[in-house]
């Protein structure tokens, strides 16, 4: 067969059933023969950068290696900023990309490739003759699962016609579940959980799997202790009746209070950075284990009184059976005034300042698409002001139902991310919370790309009418903030000239409007809510 048809073909043995991309010179046979030889789905982007983008938000929601393609030159260096998000994310994707004739010394669109792709810190591949294509690939496969980064392999275009003998591919993935050897390490963390009075088991996006979620709830009941995530494993714990939710700057009231009268917390899978702790503020004065499977976490962002590489599921395991032999009794951290407390707890409206004619009040607004909103969702961010308002209030029941896009804390790419999420969601809906400016530098493009898909999305803008983390500088120097203002297009009309339905939210009576659009929403066609908010109300922290 022909190379173009042999790769599209290892695509299809390799498992791949999504493709998101951007067609060009060197990919456009490949990817129809992907379409209507191996039968895959490709989903067509209008930027190449969101070809990445939702190759990184399928991947977050799937588990699986998400894929995409684009052609040569601009717009491989197009896909930059996306890639330099997945590295920074740790997410593991193959871009398929490109690459101009090497004979052709004068092709307009001849750049370094490999030099822009290493500086991004992704891996880069190189497809080195008609005959390797499937081991190519699929050894980019097995570094993007195991590196979980992004892999781009690097395609001549010179290739696409010749001709080669397909072999399937073969990916092999050893087991990475490493058992915490006896050891003074073992010893010690043991003793300081066995010592606890009120211990806090805590658990980070590396203990995220099925038997690392049951391992933790039964070390958790074994030794009383309330169960808390990082908010990458948000939703890990749903249903438990002694989860508090996120640990971190955003704690709930009584996540807080908790999470205070501590004196010992045993993070699992967890970095435990500045974040999560609060500046150090949380774990202040409380012993901490940190347990992880990559050796280079455990003390990276914190010093541990006791520090243990493995697996959290086993690990967890381990140390539950030494407690067993040794007798050692519950701590009574938890009791029912917890879990009552805990239940009862509802987040209140807080208003920041009463808000201009016009504007609604964001958490407000973000507390009613809440109940709304089915609660088996999928929520995917870009970044902006908004978010901690957004990541406060709008919670998910499972950790792959959340999708981080703000690893490189660059604005638009939450669109780009929603429709590799909505496609991975499998009939469940996607809640996506952007910003005015986010949304006109990455997401405007992108929309027409959510509609044609015919994806269950619902946008929520947050609207400020600028920039709002600009905004905010100038107003804390008592400068004019008019450079930070902007007369965006009226987006709910935008929205519909474009295919989506738009609807607009300037009042209650608008809110409750836009509840009702909400749910009886066409599960074909997504919903944006334009919600406008007062750029100086709009809570930061």
């Amino acid at each position: 067969m022909k190379v173009h048809v042999a790769i599209a073909q290892v695509l299809k043995d390799l498992g791949v059933d999504t493709l998101f991309g951007l067609i060009g010179d060197a990919n456009l046979y490949m990817v129809d023969s992907y379409r209507r030889d191996a039968g895959g789905r490709f989903v067509p982007v209008a930027n190449e950068a969101s070809s990445v983008l939702a190759a990184l938000g399928y991947a977050q929601v799937s588990g699986k290696v998400g894929v995409a393609t684009v052609t040569h030159g601009p717009a491989l260096t197009n896909t930059l900023t996306a890639l330099v998000e997945g590295v920074k994310s740790g997410v593991a994707i193959v871009l398929l990309a490109g690459d101009t004739p090497v004979e052709d010394r004068d092709h307009l669109q001849t750049v370094n490739q490999r030099e822009f792709i290493m500086a991004t810190g992704a891996g880069f591949e190189q497809l080195r003759a008609p005959h390797t294509c499937a081991d190519d690939i699929a050894r980019a496969f097995r570094r993007a699962s195991l590196e979980r980064r992004p892999i781009v392999l690097n395609m001549p275009i010179e290739f696409q016609w010749l001709d080669v003998d397909y072999q399937k591919p073969v990916i092999f993935l050893p087991e990475d579940r490493a058992v915490v050897p006896s050891s003074s390490d073992l010893d010690d963390a043991a003793g300081i959980i066995a010592s606890a009075k009120r211990p806090l088991v805590l658990a980070g996006r590396g203990a995220t799997a099925p038997e690392a979620r049951a391992a933790l709830i039964r070390l958790a009941r074994r030794i009383d202790a309330p169960l808390a995530t990082t908010l990458r494993a948000s939703g890990l714990f749903h249903g438990e009746s002694f989860d508090l939710g996120v640990f971190g700057t955003l704690s709930t009231d009584v996540a807080t209070d908790v999470i205070g009268e501590a004196d010992c917390i045993v993070a699992f899978g967890a970095g435990l950075n500045r974040f999560t702790t609060a500046m150090g503020s949380l774990v202040k004065g409380k012993r901490v284990v940190q347990v992880n499977l990559e050796r280079a976490e455990v003390g990276k962002n914190l010093l541990p009184d006791a520090g243990l590489v493995g697996d959290p599921a086993l690990t967890a395991e381990t140390i539950v059976r030494l407690l067993d032999e040794a007798e050692v009794p519950p701590s009574g951290f938890r009791d029912d005034a917890m879990r009552d407390k805990i239940a009862a707890y509802r987040m209140a409206p807080r208003l920041s300042g009463v808000p201009r004619p016009g504007t609604v009040d964001i958490r407000t607004a973000l507390l009613r698409f809440n109940e709304v909103i089915p609660a088996d969702r999928v929520l995917v961010t870009d970044a902006g002001r908004f978010l901690y308002e957004a990541w406060h209030v709008m919670r998910v029941r499972d950790p792959r139902a959340f999708v981080y896009t703000v690893g490189y804390g660059a604005i638009g790419l939450g669109v780009g991310e929603a429709i590799g999420a909505a496609e991975a969601a499998s009939g469940t809906p996607t809640v996506l919370l952007t910003g005015d400016g986010g949304f006109m530098l990455g997401g405007l493009t992108e929309l027409n790309s959510a509609v044609r898909a015919q994806q269950d999305l619902i946008i929520i803008l947050c609207n400020d009418g600028g920039y709002g983390a600009e905004h905010i500088q100038f107003r804390n120097k008592n400068m004019d903030p008019a450079l930070s203002l902007f007369r965006w297009p009226d987006f709910a009309p935008v929205a519909e000239a474009l295919g989506a339905r738009g609807v607009t939210v300037r009042t209650r009576e608008d809110l409750d409007a836009a509840a009702v659009a909400v749910v009886e929403r066409d599960r074909k066609r997504p919903l944006l809510i334009d919600l406008r908010l007062d750029p100086d109300h709009v809570p930061v922290h």
